[in-house]
């Protein structure tokens, strides 16, 4: 990397040595250490071992239980989450990216990167430029000097520019400057990283509590069946017709099935106090939508980037290269720091005994300094090299570890979904037919065919069955946003 730098001089009585600092500056100046090198993309074609389905298991007339195709190469939007359907989902997050606190630091604290940048290039690229303005009132004695006139008193006064400049003849500031830019990258991407989880935490949060207030409702509903068979066998246990044992089999079910909806209704609170706080809002103060299953629809359609696209659209995984690109700067830094440094500076100035006469044609002075400093003895300036170059191979390990998890991530979110079809699948299989077998035993039970053990067992795989199918239903709709996050969440979409 070259430069070439003017510098204009108006004093022609400029000591020779100056001329010569000044020739040497002329001549160009190179940026001591290496030029950053992206890395290579991942050469993996896909993620899993195995190969994926072109699409997932479907469930036939069963909500949310649709095949999801895996569309190759096919971009993620920016605002992902209204494939979803849910216009209350959609105002939520809206909610969320304004008003979150977390947000709100990330967003400073790149503003605090940007003017860092902002201020060391304004000190570092162009001369710096300082006015002064004195007034001084002096006493002298002339007879100090070998001079007649007993002592003086009279006042002094100057005024003048400096301007001063570091030709950065090795590309130390440069560098510098490169580092910084590439610390402001790096909190962009965390801020947009940010946003991306904020996204689908709001919308799992969301998706997590219509799963509670299903399986409240299926539990409040069973609850309500074994309530009724306790009834009628109370009524024959008093005509006899039935032992106490029997009764109180019934009952201990009954409540059993009533203790379990205290930690279901627990779960269902503490997921509308999280909603709260993402959205920023106090748990106490905030006004909740109450989110069901029926809120959302299965996306049909969900994309899957190729490995060598999936780095450029990550954030984390792109903030893992700004840091790299930060080491790889900072050690031209500390390279340039065993080359010479030049600096020059001028001063043009007025100085007269009498304001009225400041500025007067005698009164002018002027100065043009140079100065190169070149390290001869520090022993330090290796081992700061050295460590400049740890840090380079740590940031570079550390970008290598982001992507492979980043493929992890991936590869288990894509796992998560094909299987996951497959338990809904499965589920709706038990649970129809753990259905039908409750509603044959209760006909038999009524006339008398089977007895009260095998009434509670029905009813416990029935109530089992149905919640594990409601869990099924709501872990589509959460692996499906977590697909959305692990690709990058459309992010640059939104950056360009």
């Amino acid at each position: 990397m070259l430069c070439r730098p003017t510098v204009v001089n108006h004093f022609s009585a400029a000591p020779a040595r100056l001329w010569v600092l000044a020739a040497l500056a002329l001549a160009g100046c190179t940026t001591v250490g290496p030029d950053y090198k992206q890395p290579a993309p991942p050469t993996v074609a896909g993620y899993t071992a195995q190969s994926l389905p072109q699409q997932t298991a479907a469930t036939a007339d069963m909500p949310l239980g649709g095949g999801q195709h895996f569309m190759s190469g096919q971009s993620v939007p920016a605002r992902w989450w209204e494939n979803f359907g849910s216009p209350k989902l959609d105002a939520l997050i809206d909610q969320g990216l304004q008003a979150s606190p977390s947000l709100a630091a990330a967003q400073a604290t790149l503003r605090q990167a940007q003017q860092s940048y902002a201020a060391q290039a304004g000190s570092s690229l162009y001369p710096q430029v300082d006015a002064n303005l004195g007034a001084q009132h002096q006493r002298s004695n002339n007879a100090s000097f070998g001079q007649s006139g007993g002592e003086r008193i009279f006042d002094l006064y100057n005024a003048g520019v400096k301007v001063s400049y570091n030709l950065d003849v090795f590309g130390g500031n440069r560098r510098a400057l490169e580092a910084l830019a590439a610390q402001a990258d790096y909190q962009h991407y965390q801020l947009e990283g940010a946003r991306q989880t904020l996204a689908a935490n709001i919308a799992t949060a969301a998706m997590t509590q219509a799963q509670y207030a299903a399986q409240i409702s299926a539990t409040e509903a069973i609850l309500a069946a074994q309530q009724s068979q306790v009834d009628i066998a109370q009524k024959r246990f008093q005509l006899g017709a039935i032992a106490r044992g029997d009764e109180l089999s019934l009952q201990t079910q009954l409540e059993q099935t009533r203790a379990s909806l205290p930690p279901l209704r627990n779960q269902l609170q503490q997921s509308n106090h999280l909603l709260a706080v993402l959205v920023g809002e106090a748990p106490g103060a905030a006004e909740i939508p109450q989110f069901s299953l029926s809120d959302f629809t299965l996306p049909s359609d969900v994309p899957v980037l190729v490995p060598s696209e999936l780095v450029r659209q990550r954030p984390d995984i792109q903030a893992s290269e700004a840091l790299l690109r930060a080491a790889n700067a900072e050690y031209g830094v500390a390279i340039s720091k065993s080359y010479p440094q030049i600096n020059l500076s001028a001063t043009l100035g007025s100085q007269a005994l009498a304001t009225s006469s400041l500025f007067g044609p005698g009164s002018i002075i002027w100065s043009l300094a140079g100065q190169l400093a070149q390290p001869l003895f520090n022993g330090g300036l290796k081992a700061g090299v050295n460590s400049a170059q740890a840090s380079f191979d740590a940031a570079a390990a550390n970008y290598q570890q982001s992507v492979l998890q980043g493929l992890r991530n991936v590869a288990d979110v894509l796992r998560a979904l094909d299987n996951g079809a497959q338990t809904l699948q499965a589920q709706a299989a038990a649970n129809a037919a753990a259905q039908a077998s409750l509603d044959l035993i209760q006909q038999q039970y009524q006339l008398g065919g089977v007895s009260y053990l095998q009434l509670l067992t029905a009813q416990q795989q029935a109530q089992q069955t149905r919640i594990n199918l409601i869990t099924a239903q709501a872990q589509r709709l959460t692996n499906t946003a977590a697909l959305y996050q692990a690709m990058g969440g459309g992010w640059s979409d939104i950056a360009h």
